[in-house]
């Protein structure tokens, strides 16, 4: 015996589509003086330190403070070494750079 097809009344119908919820946009955070203070200072840091790794392993000062670590002045000497610390000065300059356009993150008030 093959089963019945449903009566219309038994078949139920699929729920109504509600329209989508937009969803509200959370409040903007409210910056403090310590936190812009903290931005600068931070910039300010990483300019320095890169700044110093970029120019520094050029400068005769290298060869002076390699003259304190024996056992490293072969590696500290060498061209790569100089070069790969230099690399982490870029790397710091970049970070700098890309504070300062985060900076825009306070123009908002």
């Amino acid at each position: 015996m093959m089963p019945t097809e449903p009566s219309p009344e038994r078949i139920p119908l699929p729920p109504v589509a509600e329209e989508p919820q937009v969803p509200e946009e959370p409040p903007a955070p409210q910056y403090r003086w310590y936190h812009k203070v903290s931005a600068v200072l931070f910039i300010t840091l990483c300019l320095d330190i890169g700044l110093f790794l970029l120019i520094c392993p050029w400068t005769e000062y290298w060869d002076n403070f390699t003259a304190f670590v024996h056992g490293l002045r072969p590696y500290l000497d060498n061209m790569y070494a100089r070069g790969a610390i230099s690399g982490l000065g870029v790397v710091n300059l970049y970070i700098s750079l890309g504070e300062v356009f985060r900076l825009r993150r306070f123009s908002g008030q």
